[in-house]
């Protein structure tokens, strides 16, 4: 495969997880919450194997730090005041790159529309759950 190139199917894993995984216990609060969410999901669409855990606790993790980031943004607001004068929220920077991260891993896992949309990650879908909101 050349660089740039995504593959045209991506198929199942072998060995794909029947049960939901226990949350490891290291995860934020917010982190949890999406692992709680997103992990029914991924094991109900026949597409979790043990190999995919880390991908899935990567996600976690950035969707935690976004959230985390918007709680201090809200509180203290997009500009904070220093010395040298009135900068951009340090959050701001950390809740981007969160961003970034969360919706390629997002991808890799086959919580987009985009990739939601392959054939074989679709074929796999039970009914009517084209639109699950995880975007």
């Amino acid at each position: 495969m050349t660089r740039g190139c995504r593959p045209k199917n991506i198929v199942k894993g072998s060995s794909t997880l029947d049960n939901i995984p226990k949350c490891p216990a290291w995860l934020s609060s917010h982190a949890k919450s999406e692992w709680k969410r997103v992990a029914p999901i991924l094991v109900e669409r026949n597409v979790l194997t043990e190999a995919d855990l880390p991908t899935l606790e990567s996600y976690c993790c950035s969707v935690g730090t976004i959230r985390e980031c918007q709680t201090q943004i809200s509180r203290d607001g997009i500009t904070v005041v220093t010395p040298h004068g009135i900068k951009r929220h340090p959050a701001v920077g950390i809740q981007n790159a969160a961003q970034t991260t969360a919706r390629l891993l997002a991808n890799e896992l086959g919580l987009t529309p985009v990739s939601r949309s392959r054939p074989s990650v679709r074929d796999q879908m039970p009914e009517g759950e084209d639109d699950l909101g995880l975007d």
